[in-house]
Formats: C-alpha cells, structure tokens, sequence
C-alpha cells in the first residue's frame, strides 16, 4: 500500500492532533479507526491511498464549528488547506472535498464517488458496544444538563433513528462486515431488557469518575 510519507507526516503532526480536543466519541482514536478501516476497504478498489488516507482524516476536523454543518465546515477545510496542493492536483482535492461531504450518515445522497463510500462505510464502525457507548459519551457531553433518564431517552432515540430497522443507516461497502455487524445490534436494540441493561452499564462506567 503506497501513500506519500510526506502526506503522513504532515497529518499526524497538524491535522489528527486536532482530534484531541474533540468530544470522546470524535477522538483521536475515533480518526485513527476511521482511517485504518478506510485503508483496509480501500484494497479492494484501484484508489489512489494517499487520498484515502488524507480523506479519513479530515472527515471530521469541522465539528468544532457545530456538528449539523461539521461535514460541509470539514470539506471546507481541505480544501483551504495549502499544504495538501504539495501533492494532490486540484481536481484530486475537490474529489477528496466531495467525499468528506459525502461521509456523514444522514446524508440525503449516496456519495459520489468511492472515496466517498469508502470512508461513509468505515466511519459507521458499527460494533455494538462501541455505537451504544459512542452515544452515552455524546449526550454526556454535549448535553450534561439531561437527568439519567434524559440520558436513556436519548439514547434510545437515537438509536432508533439511525440504526434499528428503518433507520437513516446507509452502507455501501460490499467487502465490509458492517452488515453482519448492524444485524447484531438491531436485535439488542429490539430487546428493550437488554438494552437497558446495557445503557445502565455503560452510563454507570461513564459517570464513574465525574
């Protein structure tokens, strides 16, 4: 797998830091799981890796800037970015803009290219434990002020929304495990006993320390 060394040092050493300040569910190990799925589904396609990599790695540095418009503020940035015109062409950094844009689970469009597939598919990460604790982690921090069962609601219905049956959840990638992966967590999100109980435990772990 070929990608620039030029191009990883200049993102490990400006752009994934970034990723330290971010919320626990966008943080630097969130990034660096996106990138490393997004380069593993990136074999099986004749992509250019650099752009894989630098793609994964952008998705998310526009959340700081609100997380409705964080996919569009992202692609902004790349795009200002001039450092990335030492070794992508122009339409190179527009098609790699177009897929961060394009990576975000309710987009109301398919992405427009397979970059943008590529990393829309390795940014769902869907294992159950990761999705449920991703979401008690999110509503800790960005809604401190919700009670325990403000917390429980919301973590339901965000897990409605997205992930259970006739949720906003699009996969795109036919060589990942998603699926498989999705159908697993459907059935604990159908079981409201054992969702709660997971919830209960994951909040428990999370709050333990504040």
């Amino acid at each position: 797998m070929l990608i620039d060394k030029r191009v990883i040092e200049y993102i490990e050493q400006e752009i994934l830091p970034l990723y330290d300040k971010f919320d626990r569910a966008h943080s630097t190990d969130h990034v660096t799981a996106v990138v490393e799925r997004s380069l593993a589904l990136a074999t099986h396609y004749p992509v250019n890796y650099s752009m894989v990599y630098a793609i994964a790695a952008y998705h998310d540095i526009g959340l700081p800037l609100g997380r409705e418009m964080h996919h569009i503020n992202s692609a902004r940035m790349l795009r200002e970015d001039e450092r990335l015109r030492e070794w992508f062409s122009e339409s190179e950094i527009e098609e790699m803009a177009e897929a961060v844009e394009d990576h975000r689970a309710s987009s109301d469009h398919a992405p427009r290219s397979i970059y943008g597939r590529i990393v829309a598919e390795a940014d769902r990460l869907i294992d159950s434990e990761l999705v449920m604790r991703r979401t008690v982690q999110y509503g800790l921090a960005h809604y401190p002020e919700l009670s325990p069962e403000g917390h429980w609601k919301r973590f339901c219905d965000h897990l409605d929304e997205k992930y259970a049956e006739g949720g906003y959840l699009r996969l795109w990638i036919p060589e990942s495990d998603n699926a498989r992966r999705l159908t697993e967590l459907r059935r604990t999100i159908a079981d409201p006993t054992l969702l709660r109980e997971s919830f209960n435990r994951i909040f428990a772990e999370e709050t333990a320390n504040s």
